[in-house]
């Protein structure tokens, strides 16, 4: 133990090096179902043990059970699958197109594809997304033309953007996805600029902003929430 009064510095270490057999032995699994929905307009304060858990909707047989489930009916259900499978399916063609040289840059979505295209469902017209280059199904799942996304993959006449971005850092204000950057956690910052000029018009959209784990690291994600946490 350092004496009374001296400083030690922290420098974090992963758990496990690639390679190693990783022990998730301290990381609690709920039941399938048993952490509860709360209502929407809920005091984040009564609600802040559910950012330490897991919440599992599907049980060891893939049955869909607690009170998470049963929101949706199947007419939605087979829409979110089919954009999913659209997206997996795009994902496939484009990335064969860049491995064939018809394109310079693709990036998959593989894995991630029900995060973007469900999430897109649960927001209104003119609320704002500020992602980054894997949420390609906020605008499959909004009816943005995937044909449009291919131009300027293709960086043809008609990509919609003229060539002033990368192939996949798509834009669209009607369909509320805010310019990709290729500079990590930049969106964050400008999410919560928008955010605050939304509280300014007093209206009521809403800015939603994706990160990684890797650009948490950057300074802008630390400087975003601390705006957000001062203006509320």
């Amino acid at each position: 133990m350092a004496d009374a009064g001296m400083l030690r510095f922290h420098v974090p270490e992963p758990e496990v090096r690639p390679g190693g057999t990783p022990d998730f032995s301290n990381v609690t699994i709920p039941k399938a179902g048993s952490v509860p929905r709360p209502e929407v307009d809920v005091d984040p304060r009564t609600i802040r043990d559910m950012a330490f858990s897991i919440i599992r909707v599907l049980n060891r047989a893939g049955e869909a059970v607690g009170p998470w489930a049963g929101l949706l009916t199947d007419e939605e259900l087979l829409e979110g699958l089919r954009h999913m499978m659209a997206l997996r399916t795009f994902d496939a063609r484009m990335q064969m197109a860049q491995r064939q040289g018809k394109t310079s840059f693709y990036m998959q979505h593989l894995g991630e594809e029900a995060v973007s295209c469900a999430f897109r469902k649960a927001l209104k017209p003119g609320d704002m997304n500020f992602p980054t280059y894997r949420q390609a199904g906020l605008l499959i799942a909004d009816g943005y033309p995937m044909v449009a996304m291919m131009n300027q993959i293709y960086s043809n006449e008609a990509d919609p953007l003229k060539g002033r971005q990368l192939p996949i850092m798509y834009s669209s204000k009607e369909h509320g996805f805010f310019s990709i950057s290729g500079n990590l956690a930049t969106q964050y910052i400008q999410a919560v600029g928008w955010a605050m000029a939304s509280a300014i018009s007093n209206d009521s959209r809403i800015a939603a902003a994706w990160i990684g784990d890797g650009s948490t690291a950057e300074s802008d994600f630390h400087a975003a929430l601390v705006f957000a946490s001062t203006y509320k």
